[in-house]
């Protein structure tokens, strides 16, 4: 990820240790005493990376515990933001006077079963996709950009988007997308400044399809 990110942003993606690392007891309750073994590495992986993060800002390595809706509660003055999927984790932290979001997210490269394609692709989408080099599964970078998107607007505005709430244009010369917001869901926004549109940079290597963005000030 720190490829995908600005330098005023601290990234650390998980080793092997970190997928059994130490939770601190305040990140403990973010875990139910029935969650799954793959379930419980992702979370700590996801704890000891944010941690790692934090002491890279130069900041006290302090619980990063889960909100009601399982999204990371970041000390005050921070904003950030974790990813996991299968055999890889990440965690992003900057200071909230150089950003005022930040968002990314990782996905194993595959195919999308047609009926998940149709909740995330607009019709404009589709008629882009359509359009796009064949080898790469470019419904699935959608996807991933747009999990992007609602990291970085739900901190902001304190709500979550639909996937039909966001329409994505993909640069693959450049390596990255633009995200424009549903005017309606902007108007309703309840806090100054809503963003409008959101920009971000992906990356395909191998079978990890891995996406980022920023909101600056």
């Amino acid at each position: 990820m720190r490829d995908l990110l600005p330098p005023t942003v601290s990234v650390v993606v998980a080793g092997p240790a970190d997928w059994t690392g130490e939770l601190l007891a305040a990140e403990r309750s973010g875990l139910s005493e029935r969650a799954v073994e793959s379930r419980r590495r992702d979370f700590t992986a996801g704890r000891v990376c944010a941690r790692r993060a934090l002491t890279r800002l130069g900041l006290p390595a302090v619980p990063v515990p889960a909100a009601a809706d399982r999204s990371p509660v970041w000390p005050a003055g921070v904003v950030g933001t974790i990813t996991h999927t299968r055999g890889y984790c990440a965690a992003a932290v900057a200071h909230a006077t150089d950003i005022r979001s930040v968002g990314m997210d990782a996905e194993r490269h595959r195919n999308l079963d047609p009926g998940v394609r149709r909740l995330i692709c607009r019709p404009e989408e589709e008629e882009l996709l359509a359009r796009l080099p064949v080898g790469t599964w470019w419904p699935l970078v959608l996807f991933s950009a747009k999990e992007t998107v609602y990291k970085v607007w739900h901190p902001v505005v304190g709500s979550w988007l639909d996937f039909q709430d966001a329409t994505v244009e993909l640069d693959l010369r450049a390596g990255t997308f633009t995200a424009r917001i549903d005017p309606a869901r902007v108007a309703a926004a309840t806090v100054a400044d809503p963003p409008a549109v959101i920009r971000g940079r992906f990356a395909v290597e191998g079978d990890l399809v891995r996406t980022a963005a920023v909101l600056p000030h």
